[in-house]
């Protein structure tokens, strides 16, 4: 009950300081722009946009709203509030994440390349978990919002070369260990997708746990203090 109050109320959140309008705006931009492109290069650029809009954009909303709750001091409450840290993650990761798999149906369905629904949804979902994920864990430790870039940028580069790299050349499956790798399978429709899947589930879970930790130890020092 605690998450679907939590997840219900950043969804609030999001709607109010036009997350949602941002994700409306870029998906009708990028389905634009691919129906503008040559029909031989849409499906690349497809997978890219998905990749690094609706998935990747999680990380910096997710600085975004943990900032915003740092400045008006929302963590206070949650800190002395029945809530537990994992309840407060799930409820961040899967209300960015909903929105990132409607859009990336938005821009896959168009471009032709959900080929498995099932695959395509849950890769993206996934995704955007952890993208999200480390986008708390870096939210969790900085104050401001130049901070946060910055610090986003080591993680933006190991995510996103490997898998840009994957995808226009070297093509190995030993790469299929890379969750960005495991994305662009999925999205692709290139490759093994149950093992990517599998993958990519897990280094979700992985992030997800370790951004717990981060969001426990948050909260027990909020206000300068121990807890």
């Amino acid at each position: 009950m605690k998450v679907k109050s939590l997840f219900l109320g950043d969804v609030r959140f999001q709607f109010k300081y036009g997350f949602y309008f941002i994700y409306l705006f870029f998906s009708i931009l990028y389905i634009g722009l691919l129906f503008a492109l040559p029909r031989m290069w849409r499906e690349k650029a497809a997978v890219i946009m998905i990749f690094t809009d609706p998935s990747a954009m999680g990380l910096y909303f997710m600085g975004s709203m943990v900032l915003f709750e740092k400045s008006e001091r929302v963590l206070n409450s949650i800190a002395v509030s029945p809530v537990k840290p994992w309840e407060y993650v799930i409820s961040k990761l899967f209300s960015i994440g909903l929105i990132s798999s409607v859009v990336s149906l938005a821009i896959g369905i168009p471009a032709g390349i959900v080929i498995n629904p099932f695959f395509f949804i849950f890769g993206v979902f996934l995704c955007s978990c952890l993208f999200s994920a480390v986008g708390l864990m870096i939210a969790c430790k900085i104050t401001t919002l130049n901070q946060f870039i910055l610090a986003t940028i080591p993680a933006e580069i190991l995510i996103n070369v490997p898998a840009l790299i994957w995808l226009f050349w070297y093509k190995k499956s030993w790469l299929l260990v890379h969750p960005g790798v495991c994305i662009m399978t999925l999205c692709s429709g290139e490759g093994a997708p149950l093992p990517a899947l599998l993958v990519l589930f897990f280094w979700a879970v992985l992030f997800t746990v370790l951004a717990c930790g981060t969001v426990k130890k948050m909260l027990r020092s909020v206000g300068g203090v121990k807890l």
